[in-house]
């Protein structure tokens, strides 16, 4: 029997969320593990932000790009 731990559910939600085309700011920020307000921040720069109602999503693949050019 296998016992869920905070942490199972954890590494659960971020191996799922890794599979997504688009996420919450929330889900992100823990993919990328960083702080909720630098998330945000990254992804307006990166123009990665889709708005649809209340909800904003973050296409992934060019938050991705984004980072990539922040090495350089």
């Amino acid at each position: 029997m296998i016992m869920m731990t905070k942490e199972n559910t954890k590494v659960r939600t971020t191996i799922e969320s890794s599979k997504k085309k688009y996420v919450r700011y929330r889900e992100g920020a823990e993919l990328y593990s960083m702080g909720m307000t630098k998330f945000q921040k990254l992804t307006k720069e990166a123009h990665a932000r889709i708005k649809i109602g209340g909800i904003v999503l973050v296409n992934r693949e060019a938050f991705e790009k984004y980072l990539e050019t922040m090495g350089e």
